[in-house]
């Protein structure tokens, strides 16, 4: 499946070293500003080649609408974008294009399809996100016609843990750490990791402020699943947490349950999100990224014939792929989030009778 969403709702196509990359977006509505530097700018904080602690490939990753917007602003169409490759390296993949790399979605595409594209992965490939992050970054237009603010960072790499999350310091932080006071050590992991041609794993923070009470769909399309369905699509990613998380199993019910009083919520064990439906307080969700399966350390695998044969890897690849990881969830969270708004219209008939009754 290549489309997510059911009112707002985007289709993305594309490989890694492919012509192109891009996605089309509909349920856009009319009059939406469309800020083609601010699309850029979320381009910007996701592409490859920024600084050491992530892939050396130079994409400019440079977004170019080609309908849907007319003077700055959405005509209710079919909004498509497109994002050339200008940096492939084929022929990196050319010496294991019969082998299966441990790790990677190598085996099981072969195996259900018969054919694969080996270079970088084809479809599979985590490039395919920078498309994500392009029709993400129109559903956070949206959003912020609301005043619905999203926002990521890193509170984990390698085990080490952030103590306190600082989103101010992600905007300074080449690895857009959460706690400026391990920061220097979650950098000296990935470099370490890197140097040895291995690679770390990572956790990023999703928060979202002044999101509105109400959104979800019971019984089956519950916030916190589409959140966790969005999150889990998401190379590399192996779990999610939303408010407390595992942590929610491990304390009595009284200690769990957040009380209300006037002014709201006393706690925040939830996650902002009760019986799958936002309760207006912040949504928090924790997002686990597997350690980058591309390393460049000799490792035991077969071939498309079933041979058993060494792998070595070459090419340009994240040492934590948690970081830009973190952008892409981040995106995967408005593009929930917008496609709840449009979905929640519906749900009662006052709603309804605003927009038609005379």
């Amino acid at each position: 499946m290549n489309t997510f969403g059911h009112r707002f709702r985007f289709t993305t196509f594309g490989e890694s070293h492919g012509k192109a990359l891009g996605c089309i977006v509909d349920g856009v509505p009319a009059g939406v500003k469309i800020d083609i530097d601010f699309i850029q700018s979320e381009m910007d904080r996701r592409k490859p080649g920024l600084n050491e602690f992530a892939t050396k490939r130079k994409e400019g990753d440079v977004v170019e609408i080609l309908s849907g917007v007319f003077e700055g602003y959405s005509t209710g169409t079919s909004i498509a974008m497109i994002i050339f490759n200008e940096n492939q390296k084929s022929s990196d993949y050319s010496n294991i294009k019969d082998l299966f790399r441990p790790g990677h979605a190598d085996f099981t595409y072969f195996n259900k399809y018969g054919i694969r594209d080996y270079r970088g992965g084809g479809r599979s490939s985590a490039r395919e996100t920078a498309a994500r992050v392009a029709a993400g970054a129109v559903a956070k237009l949206l959003l912020n016609e609301l005043n619905i603010d999203i926002k990521s960072g890193i509170c984990e790499i390698d085990g080490i843990k952030a103590s306190s999350f600082d989103f101010k310091n992600t905007k300074s932080s080449e690895i857009f750490a959460l706690d400026k006071s391990v920061e220097n050590a979650q950098k000296e992991a990935i470099l370490k990791a890197k140097n040895s041609h291995n690679s770390v794993g990572g956790v990023a923070l999703i928060n979202v402020k002044n999101c509105p009470i109400g959104l979800g769909e019971p019984i089956y399309h519950k916030l916190d699943a589409q959140i966790a369905n969005a999150m889990m699509s998401i190379n590399a990613v192996k779990a999610v947490e939303i408010g407390d998380g595992i942590e929610a199993s491990r304390v009595l019910g009284y200690d769990n349950n957040d009380q209300i009083r006037k002014s709201g919520f006393k706690t925040n064990h939830s996650g902002g999100i009760l019986g799958g439906i936002s309760n207006g307080d912040d949504i928090n969700v924790k997002v686990y990224f597997k350690a980058t399966p591309s390393i460049f350390i000799e490792q035991e695998t077969i071939d498309i014939y079933e041979n058993e044969v060494e792998c070595k890897l070459k090419g340009r690849h994240d040492p934590c792929v948690a970081i830009r990881g973190s952008v892409v969830a981040e995106s995967m969270m408005a593009l929930v989030l917008a496609d709840m708004l449009l979905l929640n219209l519906s749900s009662k008939v006052e709603n309804i009778k605003k927009v038609y009754a005379k």
